[in-house]
């Protein structure tokens, strides 16, 4: 990103429509006020590294004083190019809210994360929604020490969606949450969450100081009722170490004792409302299923089908405890084995099992 951008500066870009869209629901937001336009130096589309056209801060006094950050570039800016004529390019631009801590210009990390987000997308071709939710593996700000090290996504509570020249698009707020909210999001229902959430942090304002919400038993009272209401929402949760096979009707399944009890919650919440759960692992996946006791393999994937009974017991199994655990409801063995924990530069912080 290069240094900020006055409107008159590129006042041939903003004659287009779509940049022109967002550009007046900005002002329609923030009357009297001209955002920090922050633009990329070389084009993406000229071999440059910043997919995005640029990011725009504005100041809010909503909820509580914050920088708000919105994307130029995941629609189509200009002219149409997508053969869809409804949607405008991805869909969505993406926002983020930081508590200001007065400083008189906006922290730049934002934007990084912003433009990394931007390059996920662009190079897999997968766009974000609301609801879904990213383990960023390391903290949204680098280098820092908060514990929000994940995003979940919901749509802007003030921006919301509108039409552009070039279609339909949303403005989709990212989320910080630590590790141990993603994995409670896992376990319920992202849209949820987040609104219980709001309550201590209004309009998704990521503060870097604070702590998990899962720390509070009120809370976490919430969050258990909630998910024993309502299930999961999330049908697939990825275990680095998964092991699977099947000898004469009886399976054997390897399991890192890592994340093992939330592996346990999203069984009971998504085999308990009757879903499936897809489980990915490293060199092998698992397909559970709620039913009659059945298990097979198929095209490299092993599926289990059973009864809730059975669930109970395999959930009551999984605990961060290294052994083999035979159920005797079913021909299915579980071997957990001790996951290491690393940092980023890959040091064992610890040894879970």
């Amino acid at each position: 990103m290069n240094d900020e951008i006055t409107r008159e500066q590129d006042e041939t870009t903003l004659e287009q429509g779509g940049f022109d869209a967002i550009s007046e629901k900005l002002h329609a937001l923030y009357p009297g006020q001209e955002g920090r336009f922050y633009g990329t130096v070389i084009p993406y589309f000229l071999g440059g590294n910043d997919p995005l056209d640029g990011v725009e801060v504005w100041k809010s006094e909503e909820g509580i004083p914050h920088w708000h950050y919105v994307t130029y570039g995941f629609t189509e800016l200009y002219q149409k190019e997508c053969e869809d004529p409804e949607v405008s390019g991805f869909g969505f631009e993406l926002t983020f809210r930081l508590k200001r801590e007065g400083e008189e210009e906006p922290p730049v990390w934002p934007m990084n994360l912003l433009q990394n987000l931007a390059r996920y997308v662009f190079s897999s071709g997968n766009p974000f929604g609301p609801g879904h939710h990213l383990d960023c593996n390391s903290p949204i700000a680098l280098e820092s020490d908060t514990r929000l090290t994940a995003l979940a996504f919901q749509i802007d509570p003030e921006l919301g969606e509108m039409d552009t020249p070039n279609g339909h698009m949303i403005f989709l707020q990212a989320v910080g949450i630590t590790a141990d909210e993603l994995e409670a999001v896992m376990c319920w229902n992202t849209g949820k969450f987040l609104a219980e959430l709001e309550k201590t942090c209004p309009m998704g304002i990521v503060d870097l100081s604070r702590a998990s919400r899962m720390d509070d038993p009120a809370f976490r009272a919430v969050w258990k009722q909630g998910m024993e209401q309502d299930g999961s929402s999330t049908g697939f949760f990825y275990l680095e170490q998964v092991g699977v096979s099947l000898q004469d009707g009886h399976a054997r399944l390897t399991l890192g004792a890592g994340h093992i009890e939330t592996l346990a919650n999203m069984l009971r919440a998504r085999l308990g409302k009757g879903r499936p759960l897809f489980l990915q692992g490293g060199e092998a996946a698992v397909q559970f299923l709620s039913g009659k006791p059945e298990l097979w393999e198929e095209d490299g994937v092993l599926t289990m089908s059973m009864p809730g009974e059975t669930v109970e017991e395999l959930c009551g199994l999984l605990r961060p405890h290294a052994g083999e655990y035979p159920l005797t409801s079913y021909p299915l063995t579980v071997e957990l084995i001790p996951t290491q924990i690393r940092d980023a530069q890959g040091n064992i912080l610890r040894e879970i099992g």
